[in-house]
């Protein structure tokens, strides 16, 4: 494992600087932003996407299903607490009513390195229906499946089992089995097994987004993902063109994706 994911305020900072160095200059270089906005982030963990929104002016509303991680982002964003510019809801997103547990709908929402972790996302996406105003957006940011480490084996504390690419790819028992076999204990198998229900691809979101009544209005495609300058010392990098339109191949060799979408027009006026 590598020592930033068990250091909360470090990730904290990690994710409030690539919020802020990448995915608003994304937002803002297509017309998606503007200040006094309202921001949802869904898994928003200890908040730091959220900091650099409260930067900028926005209200912003932190959900987060794990209690222990909205400790750390009470802790970490406790002025902006104080000064009613964040507020965080401990709750499953099926059971929020936004308009009155949220006292509004959104502008923008946020799924950083969630979609990707949600069971049953046909299911999902179409919630958020729910928690946009009509004329917002939703930011999403996940690594397809397919790339080199797209099981979140990192997280591994076991040094080979933890840096070896592409083996979560292996079909059935394989896969587990190659686990045990590197020394994993039973919990983390499950846990890799549980994300491997859960990977996506992106020709699978396209699919997804679109039956869920969203169009998307713009994407970018990272070769080396924005985190990684902080988790590895390697620069951002875009994907080339090439291999950026290149249906199933494209997401062996994407290491992120960025996609905003917007409720299709029949869904708005209906």
């Amino acid at each position: 494992m590598y020592e930033f994911h068990g250091d909360k305020r470090r990730y904290f900072e990690m994710t409030y600087s690539v919020t802020k160095n990448h995915i608003i200059p994304f937002l803002k270089s297509h017309n998606s932003f503007s200040e006094n906005m309202n921001v949802l982030e869904i898994g928003c963990g200890e908040a730091g996407v959220l900091k650099a929104f409260t930067e900028l002016g926005c209200h912003c509303t932190g959900i987060e299903l794990e209690n222990y991680r909205l400790d750390y982002a009470r802790e970490f964003m406790k002025d902006e607490l104080a000064s009613n510019k964040v507020q965080f809801l401990c709750k499953d997103i099926y059971d929020v009513n936004p308009e009155v547990e949220l006292g509004t709908k959104f502008d923008v929402i946020i799924l950083k390195d969630v979609i990707e972790h949600i069971p049953n996302q046909e299911k999902f996406i179409p919630q958020l229906h729910r928690f946009l105003n009509d004329d917002g957006f939703v930011f999403y940011a996940f690594p397809p499946w397919m790339m080199p480490y797209g099981g979140h084996q990192q997280v591994l504390p076991k040094k080979i089992a933890s840096k070896l690419p592409y083996y979560h790819l292996l079909p059935g028992k394989l896969y587990p089995l190659t686990l045990k076999l590197l020394g994993v204990n039973d919990s983390g198998i499950k846990t890799m097994e549980e994300i491997r229900d859960t990977g996506i691809s992106i020709e699978r979101f396209v699919r997804l987004n679109n039956q869920s009544g969203f169009s998307i209005t713009a994407k970018k495609f990272y070769l080396f993902n924005p985190i990684y300058e902080f988790k590895f010392g390697i620069k951002p990098r875009i994907q080339s063109k090439w291999m950026a339109n290149l249906p199933w191949l494209r997401n062996f060799f994407t290491m992120g994706v960025y996609f905003l979408c917007k409720k299709t027009p029949e869904i708005v006026k209906n």
